[in-house]
């Protein structure tokens, strides 16, 4: 089951285990400078608005219907991040992708999970995911980009532009497996970790978006640590959410879009952090190679005579924290 919750989608297993629960927020961010560099990871500015599709049926693309799911507004050239959560720590599987090409992988949509290559992340070890995996320890940022012109992951390794948004299906640990090896070595964990704060306050048409490969950061996206036969595949639950241009988010819902959020300048000026965030020794993926081929949005644009950015100046980051491991209504799935 998917519910809404505060701008959160929540996963729950009740007939695997009480604890299966799991909690996927999208948070506005800075977009990091398209250029030869290679950033820290950028705070969260708070949850994009998350609205049912069902709720505005009248307004939305029947492709979207179809779908069904959950749409947020982004402007173009916007960037986000996915921060998952779970007040249990029970563990998913997750398969992400965007335009159905899979985040991890680059990869055509598929249903299961598979192992060689992993394509999927293992919540709640991978506390979020700002982007496509390139390479080891590299990824490239989630940027909102309108579908047609070329820009996204999905018309570059498919030449269509027919899905656009963002797809996620997540797995459950199976309840043996939970109860007999992870959930005894969580109990005292549980009692004395808490959360570290990566999200800071901003200062005071359903046009279809997708997903193109912005600039270069460093994220790792960890290994499964457990077996494969561990996750219970015959349950599971998939979402898609629709990404609607910013414009058009106020015709179609009566809503006045969030503002736009800062450039890369106007982050260092106003000296807010940057985070590095180390897995205590989880190995990462490598990535497929795949996804390392994709032309970021500047790069791309720069081809084609085209400015898609209007500030992409580089930075230097002056204030990057170190951070360790992170610690501790129903939505329709529709048609895939």
């Amino acid at each position: 089951m998917i519910e809404l919750k505060k701008n959160e989608l929540v996963f729950s297993f009740p007939g695997v285990h009480d604890h299966a629960t799991m909690g996927v927020d999208f948070q506005r961010t800075l977009r990091i400078p398209d250029d030869d560099g290679t950033y820290p990871l950028p705070a969260g500015f708070g949850r994009f608005p998350v609205r049912h599709v069902d709720d505005h049926a009248n307004r939305v693309p029947d492709q979207w219907m179809e779908h069904g799911g959950v749409m947020l507004p982004m402007y173009q050239s916007e960037a986000l991040w996915m921060n998952f959560s779970g007040p249990n720590r029970y563990p998913f599987a997750v398969k992400i992708a965007a335009g159905k090409i899979d985040a991890v992988t680059g990869k055509s949509w598929s249903n299961g999970l598979n192992r060689g290559p992993q394509d999927y992340v293992v919540v709640p070890k991978q506390p979020w995911l700002d982007g496509y995996c390139v390479k080891k320890g590299i990824i490239r940022q989630f940027v909102a980009m309108p579908l047609g012109a070329g820009y996204t992951a999905e018309e570059q390794l498919t030449g269509e532009a027919e899905v656009g948004g963002i797809q996620i299906i997540a797995y459950p640990m199976r309840a043996e497996i939970y109860e007999e090896r992870v959930r005894p070595r969580l109990q005292p964990l549980m009692r004395s970790l808490g959360e570290p704060m990566m999200a800071m306050s901003m200062p005071a048409g359903a046009a279809s978006m997708g997903l193109g490969a912005g600039g270069r950061m460093k994220q790792d996206i960890y290994r499964d640590p457990y077996d494969f036969s561990d996750w219970d595949v015959a349950n599971s639950s998939r979402c898609f959410i629709h990404i609607a241009n910013s414009l058009a988010w106020r015709e179609v819902t009566g809503e006045t879009p969030p503002t736009t959020p800062f450039t890369a300048k106007e982050y260092e000026k106003h000296g807010v952090p940057w985070f590095d965030y180390y897995g205590e020794g989880d190995a990462p993926v490598s990535g497929t190679g795949i996804l390392d081929k994709v032309k970021s949005i500047a790069k791309f644009g720069q081809e084609k005579g085209d400015v898609p950015f209007t500030d992409n100046d580089p930075v230097t980051p002056k204030q990057v924290f170190t951070i360790g491991k992170k610690r501790l209504g129903q939505v329709r799935e529709g048609k895939f």
